[in-house]
């Protein structure tokens, strides 16, 4: 395998890698860049940046581009072939920009990524980055001054399928700190099920944590009440998000047709994890285009807590 820079000469090679790359994602809720879009800004990242190829045998299988900012080298793109993966070549080909970085006299690396892209989160947590903050993303149509309560409120808890409280306590001491330096967790045995809520209380550290919860107990489920309004769980199996439910899709912005219809609960694979009989998890666990075809937000997640066996 090898790295080499990119040249203008590689267009319709780069463009086949990132047009596999967006592929793979969740689509935006806007309108994304055209190939040439792509390409032009590319382009500059050849002359001003940095854009790296790895190959093997000849063909494509991966690369990276970035831009130098003051102080620091932001990656923009990171793909590696699928074929091609968990060979180490991600990390060759951060080294290669991390290596024209420090040339340029930078000295940290930057660098986005979908909430929702959980394997790529984890694999740059391995190699040691940490959340430096959050990019928040709303329709500008909802955007209206005094639309929710401001006194709404959120709570909820991540579930692991296990009665071992202690072990879950140590996976929860051990990761928390990294995910939120300055939460607290109450650990809760239940009969099948041990909760973990955290304080203050936050959606993206529940999920979080429950993927790590999953790496060690095989199961877990974030179940969460947000802003009195909608439901939402999270379901993980060995570290992977294998389902996500929330009561309205569209609650916090218009979303494409196949993003709502992926936040509908999957009775099978519920059941399957967690014992509930599918009907029921047809039944209660409901999606609804407005609120108010649906029960009072509290008393629908004390339903889907009672159908899941867990405590709410």
């Amino acid at each position: 395998m090898t790295i080499r820079d990119a040249t203008p000469g590689d267009k319709e090679l780069v463009l086949e890698l990132v047009q596999e790359f967006e592929a793979e994602l969740p689509p935006l809720p806007y309108r994304e860049d055209t190939p040439e879009e792509d390409w032009l800004r590319i382009e500059q990242r050849i002359r001003e940046g940095i854009v790296l190829l790895a190959e093997e045998h000849g063909r494509a299988v991966g690369f990276a581009d970035a831009e130098f900012e003051q102080g620091r080298v932001v990656v923009v793109d990171l793909y590696v072939r699928e074929e091609a993966r968990r060979r180490g070549i991600a990390t060759d080909l951060l080294a290669g920009v991390a290596d024209a970085a420090r040339a340029h006299g930078l000295t940290h690396m930057e660098l986005k990524v979908e909430s929702r892209n959980v394997d790529a989160i984890r694999f740059y947590e391995r190699l040691g980055f940490e959340e430096g903050g959050k990019v928040l993303r709303i329709a500008l149509d909802t955007l209206r001054s005094g639309e929710r309560d401001a006194a709404a409120s959120s709570t909820g808890a991540v579930h692991a399928q296990t009665d071992d409280a202690d072990a879950v306590q140590k996976v929860v001491d051990q990761f928390l700190p990294r995910l939120a330096r300055h939460s607290a967790a109450v650990v809760k045995r239940g009969r099948a099920w041990t909760a973990v809520r955290v304080e203050p209380f936050s959606r993206d550290v529940l999920r979080k944590l429950g993927v790590e919860l999953s790496y060690r107990f095989g199961v877990s489920l974030a179940l969460t009440l947000e802003e009195d309004a909608v439901v939402r769980f999270v379901l993980h199996d060995q570290g992977r998000m294998v389902d996500e439910y929330l009561s309205f899709p569209e609650y916090y912005g218009p979303l494409p047709p196949g993003d709502a219809l992926a936040l509908r609960a999957n009775p099978t694979v519920v059941a399957r994890l967690t014992g509930a009989e599918p009907a029921r998890v047809r039944a209660v666990a409901r999606t609804a285009q407005t609120l108010g075809e649906l029960p009072p937000a509290a008393e629908l997640y004390g339903q889907i807590a009672e159908l899941l066996g867990l405590q709410p």
